[in-house]
């Protein structure tokens, strides 16, 4: 639960959260300043030398991620008239279940292009995970849906992931099987009569004390594929709960996109660099 306070005194809100967080490490306030989680009269401070008024109200704990509930329009990338690229903020699902319609990324584009007079049809052409940020593309018929994924297998996906620790090496492919466990909804890695053939390839980008980014590419599409093979590898990614550690933003993006285009028989490439809090993670 978010936690509120009403500035007395001028200063710089760092010195004023370890003040009012006494009881907790300036590292952690460090963190939460850095990834969106305070406000300062309902706007998102990062910056330590942000000044506070007298009168001003501070808000403790409210990650930037929950707007996605009030979300009513999505950065399209790339439209035209047989396929849309958004850009899918981390928090918000891709695809509507019945119980949580209006937070997906497919309520909210069609309510955006629709009109009084026309309302747009679209079909997901892949997913993202909840938690991952990037490139989400959509088609406007079921016929270029079903073209498009019959080349899905050709298709380039480019992630960024910040992980815990330091990599072994600084390039590397992963070629481990995969298989869901569906009761505790998990990835397991390795051989089994059950698991589908996998592979991710990673290459080093840079890395701070304690994490690394790094791009991956993946050849197969499996279902948490990224999150199970890092973690396999031994560098979760960061804030992944179901992999690793609970956080307050996970270190995935889809960076980048390359399709074959049905009609005209040639490649399409959608590329959307990550967001600020993404990067955060890294310090």
């Amino acid at each position: 639960m978010a936690e509120k306070f009403t500035v007395e005194e001028k200063s710089k809100v760092l010195d004023f959260l370890f003040l009012k967080l006494s009881t907790r490490s300036k590292k952690t306030i460090k963190q939460r300043l850095q990834t969106s989680c305070i406000l300062v009269n309902n706007e998102y401070v990062t910056q330590h030398d942000f000044k506070l008024n007298i009168g001003d109200i501070v808000e403790i704990g409210t990650n930037k991620r929950t707007s996605v509930d009030t979300l009513k329009k999505l950065e399209i990338i790339y439209k035209d008239n047989d396929l849309i690229a958004i850009n899918k903020p981390a928090g918000l699902l891709s695809v509507s279940s019945e119980s949580e319609s209006k937070k997906t990324a497919l309520y909210i584009l069609k309510k955006q292009l629709s009109t009084s007079n026309k309302e747009i049809k679209l079909w997901p052409v892949h997913r993202l995970d909840r938690d991952t940020s990037g490139i989400l593309l959509f088609a406007t018929s079921k016929e270029m849906r079903e073209s498009v994924m019959d080349n899905w297998s050709k298709a380039s996906k480019t992630y960024l992931a910040v992980v815990e620790g330091k990599v072994k090496k600084k390039k590397d492919t992963i070629i481990q099987p995969l298989r869901l466990d569906e009761k505790i909804y998990k990835m397991h890695v390795g051989e089994h009569e059950d698991a589908k053939s996998a592979i991710t390839h990673y290459s080093f980008v840079k890395e701070s004390k304690k994490r690394t980014l790094l791009e991956v590419n993946i050849e197969t599409g499996r279902q948490h594929q990224i999150r199970a093979h890092l973690s396999w590898m031994g560098n979760s990614i960061v804030g992944d709960q179901r992999y690793g550690k609970e956080g307050s933003r996970m270190g995935l993006h889809s960076k980048k996109l390359s399709i074959l285009n049905p009609k005209t028989n040639k490649n399409i490439t959608f590329e959307i660099d990550a967001p600020k809090d993404f990067y955060l993670l890294l310090t």
